[in-house]
C-alpha cells in the first residue's frame, strides 16, 4: 500500500473553527487557537513547527472571532502569502467534519492535516514527514490508560490502523490520536471523497473526521506512525495550558543557553 514516489506533503490545513468551551472563561471572546503558551499564541507554535520542517503552504480553517485569527496571522506573517484563513460558517452547530469539507478544495495534493488544539515538537513533525509513506499515515501514541476524552486506535499486529473511536472498549484500544494525519495525494483524494459523500446526509454534520478515517481504516487505506519519545501536548483544559507553557519555556531556555555557547566556543580565542 506504499506509495512508490516521493510524495512529501505540500502544505498543511489546521482545523481552528471552535471556540474551545472547555477553556471558559479563557476563550470567552478568544478563540483556543489565540490562547498564549509560554507567551506565543497556540496556532503560531504551530504555523512555526510548520514552516521549520519544510511546510510553507499553511491553510487554517477558522471560525469563532475569526477576526482576530486574521489580524494575528497579518501582523505575525506578513511575507507569507501561502498562510490563508478559509471560514467555517457552522461552528457553533457542526464538529471537525465541517470544517474538513470547507477545506476540501485544498485537499488536492500530499497534506498535514492538524488538529487546532495539538501542540508539536519540530522533531516530532520531522519524524513523521520522513516516515514510510502511505495513502493515509494516522499519528499515535501509547499510555498505560485510556479516558473518555481520547480519540482510541485500534491496530492489527502489523500496525495498520483497524479502527478510531471515542468509544472503543478497553479490549479493542491499543493506542490513541494525536491530531496530526499525513495523507498522500491517493490518501487526499479518498479522504476528499469521502468527505464530500458523508456531508450528503444532514445527520453526519455533528461528526468528527477521524469517523471517516475509521471507515477508510476498514478498507486498507489506514497506517500508523508512533510518535513515542517526542513531546505533543493537546489544548483542551487550563492544566494543559499550563503544561505545555512549562515545557515550551523550558525548550526555549535551553535553545537560548545552546545558543550561547555556541557563540562562545566560536568566539576568537
Amino acid at each position: 500500500m506504499t506509495d512508490q514516489i516521493d510524495d512529501f506533503p505540500a502544505k498543511a490545513i489546521i482545523l481552528s473553527a471552535g471556540q474551545g468551551r472547555r477553556l471558559l472563561p479563557l476563550t470567552e471572546d478568544t478563540p483556543k487557537c489565540l490562547l498564549p503558551v509560554s507567551g506565543k499564541p497556540v496556532i503560531v507554535w504551530q504555523i512555526d513547527t510548520l514552516l521549520a520542517n519544510g511546510i510553507q503552504e499553511i491553510v487554517i480553517v477558522a471560525g469563532f472571532q475569526i477576526g482576530k485569527v486574521e489580524m494575528l496571522l497579518a501582523e505575525r506573517y506578513p511575507d507569507h502569502s501561502n498562510i490563508r484563513v478559509v471560514f467555517n460558517p457552522f461552528y457553533e452547530v457542526a464538529d471537525n467534519l465541517a470544517s474538513c469539507w470547507i477545506a476540501r478544495e485544498e485537499m488536492n495534493t500530499g497534506f498535514l492535516l492538524l488538529n487546532g488544539d495539538t501542540l508539536l515538537e519540530d522533531n516530532l513533525l520531522s519524524g513523521v514527514l520522513h516516515a514510510q509513506i502511505a495513502p493515509i499515515t494516522l499519528c499515535i501514541d501509547f499510555k498505560e490508560k485510556f479516558d473518555d476524552d481520547d480519540m482510541k486506535v485500534q491496530l492489527d499486529l502489523a500496525g495498520q490502523v483497524k479502527q478510531v473511536s471515542k468509544k472503543l472498549p478497553v479490549e479493542e484500544t491499543n493506542a490513541e490520536s494525536i491530531g496530526l494525519i499525513r495523507f498522500s495525494r491517493q490518501g487526499a483524494q479518498l479522504f476528499r471523497n469521502a468527505v464530500e459523500q458523508a456531508l450528503r446526509e444532514p445527520e453526519t454534520l455533528g461528526s468528527w473526521y477521524l469517523a471517516i478515517i475509521s471507515t477508510l481504516a476498514k478498507q486498507g487505506m489506514v497506517s500508523s506512525h508512533s510518535v513515542v519519545g517526542n513531546y505533543w501536548c493537546e489544548i483542551d483544559f487550563i492544566q494543559d495550558l499550563q503544561r505545555a507553557g512549562n515545557y515550551f519555556l523550558c525548550e526555549e531556555i535551553a535553545a537560548a543557553d545552546q545558543s550561547q555557547s555556541d557563540q562562545f566556543l566560536q568566539a576568537p580565542g
